[in-house]
């Protein structure tokens, strides 16, 4: 690989020096035949020398100017060619997987706006590249993880019932727990499969006029189990207003931020939900009192797979934020995060119409 790398330099350069080299002696063939014509007319005379010694006098500034034009061509060809065989290099080792590279926007290439903008597309590229591997790394943990864990655990409690001297009450134990990880195992999937079809999706279709306040009410009762089991109070602030939205869309926002809200809020405490008119645009506010979020983590939680909680202590697989955030996207609208030590309060800013 490296060796075709130096090829690729040494062909590179062969071809930029030739290029110039070719520009240099056409210039000196174009002047020494305009000398040429010009004395063969008589045009230009000159005292004591005569045509044939002018047209050697040219044969041999020709002769000259070869070798001379060579080394200027490969001297000065170092010097424009430099930020492009740092772009081979950087291409190369991005080809191999390392995704680490970076162009250096230093020498030569600053003293040329094009080569320092080039610089900077290769190293955005590149960081969005890292990223992506990065995601598709924790994808591969963390999404294995959640589903190889229910899958596990149905395997244990169904040969647990295959034990003919099981109690009564234990079978029906072990089969509640089946059941209820055979839910979550259904829910992830369902998630992964919402999310494929509305990632794909660029139009908005279904757009009809409801009552969001009473949608967001009808969600919040769909998740009463929930927040009852954890004792959790709630603050509603809902006035009645109407959107034009895909009401199926926005009803899985909800869900996820609230089912997010009260998953991270500890007992007893309260979850806070608004909903504002801010002229043209509805704002949704949920607000929980949980741990904060890191600010690095902040911008990372919206993307697909993501888990602020590394430790997999709360039940999630990272897709549910980024549902909320395209079916937001698909509707022209704005959701952003903003986590202090009271809490974290997902926002959600809608367009009343579509």
């Amino acid at each position: 690989m490296k060796r075709s790398l130096r090829t690729k330099r040494l062909v590179l350069m062969v071809m930029f020096s030739a290029l110039v080299f070719l520009s240099v002696l056409i210039n000196v063939a174009v002047a020494a035949a305009a000398v040429y014509i010009l004395t063969a007319a008589e045009v230009i005379q000159t005292v004591g020398v005569t045509r044939d010694e002018i047209q050697r006098l040219m044969l041999i500034f020709v002769l000259i100017s070869i070798p001379v034009g060579v080394m200027i061509a490969l001297v000065v060809s170092k010097i424009p060619l430099k930020p492009v065989r740092n772009l081979i290099e950087g291409m190369d080792q991005l080809a191999r997987g390392n995704f680490k590279t970076r162009l250096p926007v230093d020498g030569f290439s600053t003293w040329n706006p094009a080569t320092i903008d080039i610089a900077d597309t290769f190293n955005k590229m590149a960081q969005q590249l890292q990223d992506t591997e990065m995601l598709r790394e924790d994808f591969i943990n963390n999404f294995s993880h959640e589903f190889k864990t229910p899958i596990v655990s149905i395997a244990g409690f169904a040969r647990l019932l295959r034990r003919e001297d099981l109690p009564r009450e234990q079978q029906r134990e072990y089969l509640a727990i089946i059941e209820e990880e055979s839910l979550r195992l259904s829910y992830m999937a369902t998630n992964v499969l919402y999310m494929t079809k509305i990632e794909n999706q660029t139009i908005l279709t279904d757009v009809a006029s409801f009552n969001l306040s009473e949608q967001i009410r009808s969600c919040i009762l769909l998740l009463e189990s929930k927040w009852e089991k954890k004792n959790l109070e709630l603050s509603i602030s809902l006035r009645e207003h109407d959107i034009q939205a895909n009401e199926e869309m926005l009803k899985q926002v909800w869900i996820n931020l609230l089912d997010n809200a009260i998953k991270f809020s500890p007992p007893g405490e309260t979850v806070e939900i608004a909903l504002l008119d801010k002229g043209n645009v509805y704002q949704v506010s949920v607000h929980n009192a949980g741990d904060p979020i890191p600010a690095r983590q902040q911008e990372k939680i919206f993307n697909k797979f993501y888990q602020a909680d590394e430790s997999h202590a709360t039940e999630g697989n990272g897709i549910g934020l980024a549902i909320v955030k395209r079916v937001v996207e698909l509707h022209h609208g704005k959701v952003w995060v903003e986590s202090q030590k009271h809490g974290t309060v997902f926002t959600v800013e809608l367009p009343k119409a579509q």
